[in-house]
C-alpha cells in the first residue's frame, strides 16, 4: 500500500481523542473517505469512531458492530458505514452482505480490524494506527494512502 505522508499525534486522554475526531469531522473530504483503524484490543478504535460519529451528528448510542460486522448511519443526510471485521472469516460473507456495493457507493466508510478482510478491501484513504501507552494515553499514526487521505491528515 502506498503511503504519501505520515503524521503522529499523542493523545494524553480521551478528551484528546474526541478533539481529534472533531477535527477530522470538520474536514469536507471525510464525507467520501475510507478510513482504516488498526490497533490491539482496547487501543481505542471504537472510542475514536464513536467520537467521530457524534461529531458528524449521530445521536443516540453508537455501538461496535463486532457481531453485526456493519452499522449504517445517516447523520445530516450523509451516508456513513462503520465496519468491525474482528470476527470476519468468510470471504463469501463479503459478497452475500453486499459489502462490495457499499464500498463502491458514496459516503464515509470506517473499518476496524481491516486485516481480517485483507484482499477484499480497497486501498484506504487514511490509515490510523492506535497504540496504547500508559493509562488513557495513545500514540496515533496517520498515514495518507491517497490524495483524499492527504486532505484528512491533522
Amino acid at each position: 500500500m502506498p503511503i504519501l505522508e505520515t503524521r503522529t499525534q499523542h493523545w494524553p486522554d480521551e478528551g484528546a481523542c474526541a478533539a481529534a475526531a472533531r477535527e477530522l469531522a470538520a474536514r469536507p473530504a471525510v464525507a467520501q473517505a475510507y478510513i482504516e483503524l488498526h490497533g490491539t484490543l482496547g487501543a481505542g478504535k471504537t472510542t475514536f469512531v464513536r467520537h467521530l460519529l457524534q461529531a458528524l451528528g449521530v445521536t443516540g448510542r453508537v455501538k461496535s458492530p463486532t457481531y453485526a460486522v456493519m452499522e449504517a448511519y445517516e447523520p445530516a443526510g450523509r451516508k456513513v458505514w462503520h465496519f468491525d471485521f474482528y470476527r470476519f472469516n468468510d470471504p463469501q460473507e463479503w459478497e452475500d452482505a453486499g459489502f462490495r456495493d457499499v464500498f463502491a457507493s458514496a459516503g464515509l466508510k470506517l473499518a476496524e480490524w481491516p486485516e481480517q478482510a485483507a484482499g477484499l478491501l480497497p486501498v484506504p484513504d487514511l490509515r490510523m494506527e492506535l497504540v496504547p501507552l500508559s493509562g488513557d494515553e495513545r500514540r496515533v499514526t496517520y498515514s495518507a494512502c491517497t490524495p483524499l487521505g492527504l486532505e484528512l491528515l491533522p
